[in-house]
Order: structure tokens, then sequence, then C-alpha cells
């Protein structure tokens, strides 16, 4: 896919009230399409037809005939200049924009869909993985689970971990997900930490809820330390729930850390924690924790296929 040069980019927003868009002007195009803002769309009746559920199923209806001397009668649209020309190139087979940003893919996608064409949707699906779309994991989770695209909204879900889900400006995105598909993103955030603050609590891990002994001389010790550092490690999976942040920088820098590593044993003098074997273990916990939201949930719609119309 090649996206149109800078001279077609520019034209959408010189175009006058009423002017026919440069690349859709060709006098055999027998359908004229008007955009809201007034630019003019010629097109072909075959290639709506044949790309369009919406448009099959108009021209299954009796049309009104146009005498062969006078223009078509044009068809105003809901959608603006730019979203129109996308779509329109998408199912023209030709040079599309950059679709780089939500933007401008979301107006494309909602025209798709209410046009029931799936050939431009399949075109926003293929650049869903690409970096200028992953940038906004969470934006790009409500796309996907909007369209029922399962497998990317289970990689969508994967890159919302580097985000907490309670900062306010997230609440905007999460507000446009259905119930189903809000609670499962919450829920994986959520089963990561609690999954992870129980395995602490764990052998090999050290127990901090009663009477402790040293291991090597059997005489009361308090692990504070470790209780502390176990609450700033939740903390930090609340906060990031990918986790990658706890090993490195967390547990080398962390002060809580610090004071874990540095604790001895008052009558021995032993240092209570192995430091090595600790974060080894810590960061093989959070590397077995889910990293996607369930495989085929079932809250998603279904994908927006073609409607076959009967002639």
């Amino acid at each position: 896919m090649q996206a149109a040069d800078q001279d077609s980019e520019n034209t959408t927003t010189t175009q006058g009230r009423g002017d026919y868009h440069p690349s859709f002007s060709t006098s055999d195009g027998d359908v004229v399409l008007g955009s809201k803002d007034g630019v003019l769309f010629r097109v072909h009746s075959y290639t709506l037809k044949t790309t369009s559920g919406w448009f099959r199923a108009m021209y299954t209806l009796p049309q009104h005939a146009t005498p062969s001397d006078q223009p078509p009668e044009v068809i105003f649209v809901d959608e603006d200049t730019p979203t129109l020309e996308g779509l329109l190139r998408m199912v023209c087979g030709l040079n599309i924009p950059k679709l780089d940003s939500y933007d401008i893919i979301e107006p494309i996608l909602h025209a798709a869909e209410k046009y029931d064409m799936p050939g431009p949707m399949s075109v926003v699906r293929a650049l869903l993985s690409t970096p200028p779309l992953l940038s906004d994991p969470l934006r790009l989770y409500a796309i996907t689970c909007r369209y029922g695209w399962h497998e990317e909204a289970m990689m969508a879900s994967r890159a919302t971990l580097t985000l907490n889900l309670h900062s306010p400006e997230h609440r905007p995105t999460l507000q446009k997900l259905g119930t189903d598909a809000l609670l499962n993103l919450f829920a994986l955030h959520h089963t990561r930490r609690e999954t992870l603050r129980r395995r602490l609590d764990d052998p090999p891990f050290v127990n901090d809820t009663g009477d402790t002994s040293c291991s090597n001389c059997g005489s009361i010790v308090d692990y504070h330390t470790w209780r502390e550092l176990k609450y700033v490690i939740i903390m930090e999976m609340d906060e990031r729930p990918l986790g990658d942040t706890v090993c490195n920088p967390g547990l080398l820098e962390w002060p809580a850390a610090r004071a874990c590593w540095s604790a001895k044993c008052l009558n021995c003098d032993r240092v209570l924690y192995d430091k090595t074997l600790t974060m080894r273990v810590i960061r093989e916990c959070i590397e077995q924790l889910p990293t996607t939201i369930e495989p085929l949930p079932p809250p998603y719609p279904a994908p927006i296929i073609a409607r076959t119309i009967s002639e």
C-alpha cells in the first residue's frame, strides 16, 4: 500500500464548495457523492455496489431516471472531505492517504461500518500493529474491541500494561469501551498485581506474618524490611502493571530495597536476604503473570462482513 502524494493530500483542503475532487472528476463516473463540506466525488456505481453492502442495497430499490443530457444528481453524505476521500481511494484502488493517527482512521472506520465496506476496514486492521498506532494502546484496544478484532485486542491489552488505568487522562477513552471489554481490561491489570502479591508470600520468600527465626542462629527476627519492600513492589505494579520497572531500577535503587538488602540479624550479624536469588525469583514471578485478556472474550460484537443482497 502506498500513501497518496503530497499534492493529493492537500487538494481536500483547497476545494471550493461544489467543486469536484481532482482524483474523482472523470466524466465516465455515473454517481456523484458530495461530502458534508461540499466537495464532489464522481465514481462508478459498479464500484460502490461491489464494495459496499449499503450502496448495493440502495441500488436494488427503484431509481429516479436522470436524462442523459443532465449530470447525475448529487448524493450528499455525512462524511467530511478527508474521510470520504480516504474511503473512496481504498475502494477504487487508488493510492491511499497516510493512516498514521486515530484522528484519521476512526472517521474512516465509522464510515466503512456505516456503508458496510469490509475492504477499507481490512486495510485499517492491517495497519494497527504499526508504531504510530501502537503508541496509544488504550485507544487501539477500544477500536479493536468495537469491531470484534480479537487478536488485535489481545495485542493491545498487552500494550496497556505500561499504563495506570486509574489516571484521569485515560478516563475519556475508557468511557468508550463496552462494559465487558472494560471489565476484561481491568481484570487483567488487577490479576497481575494480586497474583504477584500472593506469590511473594510463598516459598522461597520469607513469611512475614508472624514470628520467624534466623536461618543461621535461630533467634527471632523481624522481617519488617521485606514487608515494606513487598508493599512498594505491589504499589509499583498498580502504577505500571507490566512490572518491568520493579527489577530495574526498583529493586536496585528503591530506599525500601536498599534497606532490605542491608538488613542483618541482630544476634549473629548475618544478612537476612539473598539479594541475587530474591531478585531472580521476583523476575521469574513477573514473567509468569498473564499478559493479555482472555483469547476470545464473548462480549465483543461479531466482525463486520459484507451482506449478500438478493437482486
